[in-house]
């Protein structure tokens, strides 16, 4: 049995970060991600006025829940769409002059439901290029709160942010979801904003924030189950075993259902209060799966999906199309390039089953997802390379060495 560290994970990174700088009193994250995401949120605190000591291992955030500590500033959220989208919230509820830009990836992602629900609130907000999307400035003074609806149905981001900042208004929210995407991804929120003394909660399609302030508290952050997805996936690929520590049955995370999925196609699967081991059989079952719930994990199954015995189907997962890139598109053209006969539709991905030909170089799209599954693709494909290997540092920076560890280990 093969044991790995997995890095903390990134959504939970991001959203301990907001409950850090809008807390009262000084904020202990533990084992935080160390990522270009993870850094890239930090330094947008920063710029903001908090104060963020990082030292390896531990972070303490001093917090502000009257808002941000300077009275303009000028922010770039690189490609975290965490980033992107929570702290242009944050800076909201404070008080001046802020403005928000971010790389040209990020630019091209959607902001529209979040900066639109913003503006029903009261918040003088403009968009300094296209609509809808980054750059914006945002002339902040304050936000009263009360009730508004929210098409989430392109990312669950858009809800998170509004749930975080609801205990900085005046009068708390209510928000009412007309389409929600990635459900587990707001149970993760509402279950932080409740660890940090906030009472948040779902009643039907509206949830419920309370102006309750946040108080400050020492926080351990869990491994990252979406990137736990590459190494389950090897262990099921190869016919080996692997277990991630601190990743089991109390986890916050929903993308850990992959290994579920793992588990249809015929991998043994065991989830217990200390972490998650998975142990390939030398077998791989076809499915047909629902990934709308764990859609960061659609690549994963896509990269291995080749190997099974029957077609591999994903379906409601329009939103992966809006991602750092188009992934059923890259996917599509990645398997095409190994010769895997592969079919996409508006929302779905179907992959016939096909040995892989290598060698092939995969198109990452700037894309840290798309970079990590294909890699997996070539613990049993020769001839696999990346044309931007680098872009794992989004997420996962050690991530090829990791993979080599494997491959020793293993013998693959």
């Amino acid at each position: 049995m093969t044991v790995v560290q997995i890095p903390g994970s990134k959504s939970v990174t991001a959203r301990a970060l907001y409950l850090a700088a809008a807390a009262q009193g000084t904020t202990t994250l533990r084992q935080p991600l160390l990522s270009d995401d993870s850094e890239g949120f930090a330094e947008g605190l920063i710029s903001l006025g908090y104060a963020v000591d990082r030292r390896p291992g531990v972070w303490t955030i001093d917090g502000r829940p009257q808002g941000p500590a300077v009275a303009e500033a000028d922010v770039f959220c690189r490609d975290g769409a965490t980033t992107a989208r929570f702290l242009p919230a944050l800076a909201a509820a404070g008080h001046g002059s802020f403005r928000f830009d971010a790389s040209a990836q990020m630019r091209r992602r959607p902001l529209g439901p979040l900066t639109q629900a913003l503006r029903e609130l009261g918040v003088d907000l403009v968009h300094e290029e296209a609509e809808g999307h980054h750059p914006l400035r945002i002339e902040a003074s304050g936000i009263k709160g009360g009730a508004l609806t929210l098409d989430a149905g392109l990312s669950s981001q858009f809800l998170t942010a509004l749930l975080l900042t609801g205990p900085l208004t005046e009068q708390g929210l209510e928000i009412t979801v007309s389409d929600l995407v990635s459900v587990p991804y707001v149970e993760i929120t509402l279950a932080m904003m409740n660890r940090f003394g906030n009472p948040a909660h779902r009643v039907g399609d509206t949830f419920v924030v309370p102006p309750v302030p946040y108080t400050a508290t020492d926080y351990l952050i869990e491994p990252d189950a979406s990137t736990a997805s590459y190494v389950f996936a090897a262990a099921a690929l190869t016919g080996n075993t692997v277990t991630v520590p601190g990743l089991g049955t109390d986890s916050l995370q929903g993308d850990l259902r992959f290994a579920e999925v793992l588990r249809q196609m015929g991998a043994e699967v065991e989830i217990t209060p200390e972490g998650t081991t998975v142990t390939g059989t030398g077998r791989l079952r076809g499915v047909t799966v629902n990934m709308r719930d764990i859609s960061d994990t659609v690549p994963t199954l896509a990269a291995i999906a080749p190997f099974a015995d029957g077609p591999v189907r994903i379906e409601d997962v329009y939103n992966t199309r809006i991602k750092e890139c188009d992934r059923l598109a890259a996917c599509e053209q990645n398997l095409a390039a190994l010769g895997v006969p592969v079919t996409t539709g508006r929302d779905w991905i179907e992959i016939q089953p096909a040995q892989p030909a290598g060698p092939v170089e995969i198109a990452c799209h700037g894309d840290h997802r798309i970079a990590m599954s294909f890699s997996v693709t070539g613990l049993r494909t020769p001839g696999i390379t990346l044309d931007d290997p680098g872009c794992v540092r989004k997420t996962f920076p050690g991530f090829h060495q990791a993979l080599a560890a494997l491959r020793a280990e293993w013998g693959v």
